[in-house]
């Protein structure tokens, strides 16, 4: 009933097929990204979506919010705003899964992503040398990545660039002899300190200020009084806990790891974005 709302249409005994596939050919680690908030969605429904899901055991799941933007993806207009879920009921949807996941065995590695316990996501979290970057989280730190394809995005050393979204506009770039970047952004000193100390957050739910502080040489309480300032309410709210040495993001806080990484991020106007949309 979804899939057709959406205009997708994917059989499970499909989706079964591929996966045992990939198993057989000797794919390590499956993973499925799940997409919560899409029209006639509700807990009930959706806890037939995560039985099916049960059933296949892939290693990792993604559990996204959809993204209503019609001005950006035409076949978005095709979906009845009316239809979709309220805030609310998506939180619901989010809450039942994740609880529904964690009973399955599955491990939350943090902004959406499962696995299980012994996949190298969970692994590495474990060790302590999860790594995040724009695609998701990862396992190898520092890697140099390489967009192809239209609108993807590019990482190589201290510089980010995205492809053309264009396809006429794309090839004729290729065709030129051009790579086809449309823009891009060299990261500064400021962008490296500010992307550790979110990334031991979000990557492991802690930081350490003397770390940062020997690596940057800064005097991390000076340096972020502002985003600590911030923190405060979060503190309160049984969220976090906050000392003059370290931040530690408690259960509760987990879900709400892009909210307190927000505080930190100098790119963004305000961290009062709400916690429904964040999940």
């Amino acid at each position: 009933m979804v899939q057709k709302a959406v205009n997708r249409i994917q059989s499970f005994e499909q989706t079964k097929a591929v996966i045992d596939l990939a198993r057989n050919y000797g794919f390590k680690s499956i993973s499925i990204d799940l997409i919560y908030g899409l029209q006639k969605r509700s807990v009930t429904s959706f806890k037939t979506t995560l039985e099916l899901v049960g059933e296949l055991r892939p290693d990792r799941i993604s559990l996204f919010n959809y993204a209503h933007l019609p001005e950006l993806f035409k076949p978005q207009r095709r979906i009845d705003v009316l239809e979709l879920p309220s805030a609310d009921e998506k939180l619901a949807i989010f809450q039942y899964s994740m609880d529904f996941l964690l009973d399955q065995g599955y491990v939350y590695i943090g902004t959406n992503h499962f696995s299980l316990p012994e996949d190298p996501l969970a692994v590495a979290q474990k060790e302590g040398h999860l790594y995040r970057n724009f695609q998701g989280y990862a396992t190898h730190a520092d890697c140099d990545i390489v967009g192809l394809g239209l609108s993807s995005i590019g990482q190589v050393g201290d510089s980010f660039s995205q492809n053309e979204k264009n396809i006429e506009q794309y090839y004729q770039r290729i065709e030129d002899g051009e790579l086809p970047v449309i823009k891009g952004q060299l990261i500064n000193s400021d962008d490296k300190i500010r992307r550790a100390v979110i990334m031991d957050l979000i990557c492991h739910f802690e930081l350490d200020f003397a770390k940062v502080e020997n690596e940057f040489d800064i005097r991390f309480n000076d340096y972020f009084s502002d985003s600590l300032a911030a923190l405060g309410e979060m503190h309160e709210d049984g969220l976090l806990q906050l000392d003059e040495y370290s931040i530690k993001v408690m259960e509760k806080g987990r879900l709400l790891i892009r909210n307190i990484c927000m505080v930190f991020d100098a790119y963004l106007a305000s961290s009062k974005t709400q916690f429904s949309k964040t999940i």
